[in-house]
């Protein structure tokens, strides 16, 4: 099972909102060689983390996906659909046309070279793994042994409601 976060808080290239990038974004998972999406959570709107005053709300969502690319292959494949949305990096955490994270590939433990698997903070961010646990319940992670579950339960709560 392979585990992607997609999210956006800025209009794409084209004006769209970012739930219109994250859904084509989503259908273009599919397009990548070795992937196919099973399972598309619901669109959760969620504030900004860390905490950015003025920035906008993000869209966030996880595909579950089955497959078997090599990692940094996907990697690259997902950070070209991000380059083709207008990504930019102007300082981390920064406002985003779309974000596209691999939170696991299969039961991978990786530290080197990138991707680190599974990716080291989704476990932190209840915006990943509410829309995670739609996709996957009982999903355990990989190097903490946690359901994703159990993880949810060690989480204060946030701002962020399904859409």
């Amino acid at each position: 099972m392979i585990l992607i976060a997609l999210g956006a808080n800025l209009p794409g290239m084209n004006g769209s909102v970012p739930l219109a990038t994250c859904q084509a974004a989503a259908a273009a998972l599919d397009g990548i060689p070795g992937l196919r999406v099973t399972t598309l959570s619901s669109w959760w709107e969620t504030a900004p983390e860390p905490p950015a005053p003025g920035a906008p709300w993000y869209v966030n969502g996880v595909a579950r996906c089955e497959g078997a690319p090599e990692p940094a292959a996907l990697l690259a494949a997902l950070q070209k659909l991000e380059q083709a949305a207008g990504r930019q990096r102007p300082y981390p955490n920064a406002p985003r046309t779309l974000d596209l994270d691999i939170i696991a590939l299969g039961e991978t433990v990786r530290d080197a070279p990138d991707p680190i698997l599974p990716h080291p903070r989704a476990h932190l961010r209840r915006f990943v793994l509410e829309p995670l646990a739609e996709v996957a319940p009982g999903w355990v992670h990989p190097r903490l042994g946690q359901d994703v579950e159990a993880l949810l339960a060690g989480l204060p709560p946030a701002a962020m409601r399904r859409l």
